[in-house]
């Protein structure tokens, strides 16, 4: 086995295009996205006789907190052979360790502290085993979604409607019958600073740490060049109560950003079904409604729900499915690392999450 750079888009599309198992983070224009941002990154393959069998983006964080090589939900492995069977999960194993002494060597050269992974694979004990195996430990917070809703959008219409919950399906019809509620669908740049505007107002709201103006920007053009997002703008006389970023990618709609009013008009539940029925209609099998909050760790006391406890509600009432991955996975490099560690515990701590 042995590790190369990956420079040629076809190739890496093409690769996730036989991943089961896969998200957008892993994406050629994500790893375009990356580059706006001025961060350093590295497209790496695994290959064994000339064949491709896993791959992934590697990203070198630079924050107050430590600087750091992650990998967002990689690195994918090609688990399938040709004829559909599943491979060994020894092949897991095999090819991590292989990118590990890649990102080792480049984790000195960068003077990283830590090689942090959040990995798409299932929530289970011989993944855990894996990365125990190889001197990971479990990282005190987590980049993206370790638990996401989805929804199978293969079926019809009138079939998704009846598997919603009862006041979900209610407020949809509710927003059908309003003439003055409009959805508009846009690829002008220039409305991602409607989207922000509103954004700010949910900032305010559910007080959480904002992306930049520059970042949705350059986020929704690296997509919009090869037609792959949208964003919905839900409007009531004019004015807007709902929007959305959503990316269309490899047969998945994925609802990334989201922002919205408080308000009696069910715009953000008209937002998400005209959505939805344009993944359908790009032919994506499923839709990706992202981050859910742990059912178990909704109520976080007597007086305190989870900060996405109302949002969490929202999506899953589509209808729908929880996937949980592993937890992000940390492998220490030097001491330096246990000082992130702290200050990421408080700062989890202090957010109630």
């Amino acid at each position: 086995m042995e590790i190369k750079t990956i420079n040629d888009k076809i190739k890496w599309e093409e690769f996730l295009s036989q991943c089961s198992e896969k998200t957008f983070l892993q994406s050629w224009n994500w790893t375009e996205f990356q580059k706006t941002l001025e961060s350093k990154i590295w497209r790496f393959g695994v290959y064994e006789n000339g064949q491709l069998l896993a791959i992934s983006l590697v990203i070198k964080i630079k924050a107050k907190r430590g600087t750091f090589l992650f990998l967002p939900h990689g690195p994918m492995i090609k688990m399938k052979n040709e004829k559909g069977k599943e491979k060994n999960d020894n092949l897991k194993s095999k090819n991590l360790n292989i990118f590990l002494e890649e990102l080792k060597k480049i984790a000195k050269q960068e003077k990283c502290s830590f090689i942090r992974v959040a990995p798409i694979w299932q929530n289970n004990e011989e993944n855990k085993k894996i990365f125990k195996e190889l001197g990971f430990k479990q990282a005190p917070i987590h980049i993206h979604p370790q638990l996401t809703w989805q929804l199978d959008i293969g079926l019809a219409e009138d079939q998704l409607l009846a598997n919603m919950r009862k006041t979900t399906r209610y407020l949809i019809k509710q927003g059908l019958k309003n003439k003055e509620l409009v959805i508009e669908k846009s690829k002008n740049i220039e409305d991602v600073e409607i989207f922000n505007k509103l954004y700010q107002t949910t900032v305010n709201r559910n007080h959480f740490n904002p992306f930049s103006l520059d970042y949705l920007k350059n986020e929704f053009s690296a997509f919009l060049k090869d037609g792959q997002t949208l964003i919905f703008l839900a409007k009531h006389k004019g004015e807007c109560l709902a929007s959305a970023i959503i990316i269309f990618w490899q047969g998945i709609g994925f609802y990334h950003q989201g922002a919205s009013k408080t308000s009696k008009i069910p715009a953000s539940y008209l937002l998400q079904w005209e959505a939805i029925k344009e993944a359908k209609g790009r032919g994506c099998k499923i839709y990706n409604f992202w981050g859910v909050a742990d059912a178990r760790n909704i109520k976080i006391s007597k007086y305190r729900k989870h900060p996405w406890a109302g949002l969490t509600l929202f999506k899953k009432g589509f209808g729908g499915y929880e996937k949980e991955y592993l937890k992000t996975q940390d492998l220490p490099l030097s001491f330096k690392y246990w000082l992130t560690y702290i200050f990421e515990k408080l700062r989890k701590i202090k957010r109630g999450l």
